[in-house]
């Protein structure tokens, strides 16, 4: 029988790096009862603990270790307890606890997908139909003074089917594209926007669901509203709309993928395919122009990570 290995760090020219660890998509739905009418919040919730965890790496010694399938009973556990009012709400609850509990757990950061669910309308209130449209995201991070709290969507898919030109762009000797004065703009927004709120000095946080809505509202408004000639255009008419009408948020930042309309070349068949006339489209899968880019408020710092948003 192979002797055990004793809980010894090893000499060696290498050193443990910045570190994490946690349970991911812990999926926990949470029922409210109004008397006949129901609420459902349906979470996919991952957490991310980091803190003194260098002897685990080591010499795999647990002590400061909290198993990761405890971080998913307490998932469960403060959905029952705390309610799930919103995922930013629920996220903030979380990690302050991993790290007001646990000496060693130095930041707590709680990453939040929401699926969406819309009551039919039937004399009943407990049906539901799952709505499609878009999947909201939240992540909050407590390192025991501050939160930073980032809300967020994904698969967000919007068209625009005129007002939008392409032109006037840099050519070389690979260069095919045509210059387009009347196109389809379409794209699947992923974005995440960071709030100023910090918890600090007992100030209240806002209105997570409320603020959730009018941004998004901000940001179709935004893309059905500009006459684009460029994605890059829309892109930042949409963050700055976000910023200018929405005080708590600091920075957005996006990634849009360029979802490709081309028109399909019907001459061989003695037909015209003009846009003005109504024109058929192939819809390209792949590849695609991918566009990311910040849109901070003038003196805020871009703290969202460039890969965020990368799809």
């Amino acid at each position: 029988m192979a002797e055990r290995p004793q809980p010894a760090r090893a000499t060696r020219p290498a050193v443990l790096g910045r570190n994490q660890y946690g349970k991911a998509e812990t999926r926990v739905v949470k029922v409210t009862r109004d008397g006949g009418t129901h609420h459902v919040r349906d979470l996919s919730v991952s957490v991310a603990l980091s803190g003194d965890m260098d002897e685990v790496h080591y010499s795999g010694t647990n002590t400061h270790v909290l198993p990761t399938d405890t971080t998913k009973n307490t998932v469960y556990a403060f959905a029952k307890r705390h309610g799930i009012e919103s995922p930013e709400a629920f996220a903030v609850h979380l990690a302050r606890h991993f790290t007001d509990t646990q000496e060693p757990i130095h930041r707590a950061r709680i990453r939040v997908e929401e699926y969406a669910w819309e009551r039919i309308d039937a004399p009943a209130g407990h049906s539901f139909v799952r709505r499609g449209r878009e999947t909201r995201v939240a992540q909050v991070t407590w390192d025991g003074e501050d939160f930073e709290v980032m809300g967020g969507l994904k698969d967000l898919v919007v068209m625009n089917t005129t007002a939008s030109e392409f032109w006037g762009y840099a050519k070389d000797a690979y260069t095919t594209l045509q210059e387009d004065y009347d196109r389809i703009l379409a794209t699947e927004v992923s974005a995440w926007w960071r709030h100023g709120w910090t918890g600090a000095a007992g100030e209240p946080p806002p209105a997570w669901d409320d603020s959730y809505e009018q941004t998004v509202h901000h940001l179709l408004t935004a893309f059905a509203g500009t006459y684009s000639l460029s994605l890059q255009q829309s892109l930042y008419a949409m963050g700055a709309r976000v910023v200018e009408h929405r005080p708590e948020i600091e920075e957005i930042r996006f990634s849009l993928p360029n979802k490709h309309h081309f028109r399909v070349d019907l001459e061989p068949f003695g037909l015209k395919n003009d846009a003005a006339d109504g024109a058929v489209y192939f819809a390209a899968d792949r590849p695609y122009g991918l566009i990311e880019a910040t849109v901070l408020r003038d003196g805020a710092d871009a703290r969202i990570p460039d890969d965020m948003t990368n799809l």
